[in-house]
């Protein structure tokens, strides 16, 4: 028997639906489904509210986009389960199959990867640690895509001292600075210009924002390099990590970004080809 947890969007009605059809599914053929509580109260599910650990289940199913593939990622926090994402959103980079094709995917998963069904595709995650100045902590967290410490005020930069493994490399006065994984290449990074690296690769990129400073390029860094940010100067900055504000820094406080020991393990049932993904997802078209 297989328990799975299902993390849905919350304001979207075919989610709702899904889950249902999803708890259903796998209810008929004994395994069992249960949604954190959030989920289930937000999608009127209440009969399979559960407040139990990430890593009680066998698999995490996501219904929705990327967003919820995130969310789904911080509900586990690190914890080895298995993860398919169903896709209900537009582009869809960390989804692996279309509403049409979840019972099919689950079905598949249920047989078991040693029988060639799917196999695991890891993701590099990053550790976030904030502490103040004198160093109290100011939290921890862990990332899928990034980690931006950037301006509060509309209109200034930022000063933001950055030191690589250690060493210092430079003071950037900037709208933020972001520093992202592989996979986070092309989320908030890839607007800000930085480079798409296949998730395949092991790396941390530093990507500056309207830089206000002739040295404007990103940073292609060796995972064993950690990144820490101070902030200097009188303004203040704000810390996000996968898009969700956790913290304001003030002058002295320092983020730290270095990779995780722990990876998002997603679900795949045949070859991916990332360039292909890519290809596919900005309509680029043969030459």
């Amino acid at each position: 028997m297989s328990t799975v947890v299902i993390v849905a969007h919350h304001e979207r009605t075919e989610a709702a639906a899904l889950a249902r059809h999803a708890a259903d599914w796998l209810a008929e053929r004994g395994h069992e489904a249960w949604m954190p509580a959030a989920d289930a109260v937000a999608l009127d599910l209440h009969d399979l509210a559960a407040e139990r650990r990430a890593d009680d289940a066998d698999l995490a199913l996501s219904l929705g986009g990327d967003g919820t593939m995130l969310r789904a990622v911080r509900f586990l926090d690190g914890a080895a389960v298995p993860l398919l994402g169903v896709n209900l959103g537009v582009l869809g980079y960390l989804t692996e199959v279309e509403a049409p094709d979840m019972t099919n995917a689950l079905d598949r998963f249920t047989k078991g990867s040693d029988v060639g069904e799917w196999y695991l595709d890891e993701r590099l995650m990053l550790d976030v640690v904030a502490r103040s100045g004198v160093g109290a902590s100011l939290g921890t967290w862990r990332a899928l895509n990034e980690a931006v410490v950037e301006k509060r005020e509309p209109g200034h930069t930022v000063r933001l001292l950055v030191r690589i493994d250690g060493v210092p490399f430079t003071t950037y006065a900037a709208d933020g600075l972001i520093v992202s994984t592989p996979t986070g290449s092309t989320a908030y990074s890839l607007s800000a210009r930085g480079p798409i690296v296949s998730p395949r690769h092991r790396a941390l990129l530093l990507t500056p924002v309207a830089p206000h400073m002739l040295f404007d390029r990103s940073l292609v860094l060796d995972p064993a390099e950690p990144i820490e940010i101070s902030v200097i100067g009188h303004r203040e900055a704000s810390v996000s990590v996968d898009g969700l504000p956790v913290a304001t820094l003030v002058e002295g406080d320092v983020v730290m970004c270095s990779s995780s020991a722990s990876t998002a393990r997603f679900v795949r049932f045949g070859e991916r080809h990332y360039h292909q993904i890519l290809k596919a997802k900005f309509g680029l078209t043969d030459r």
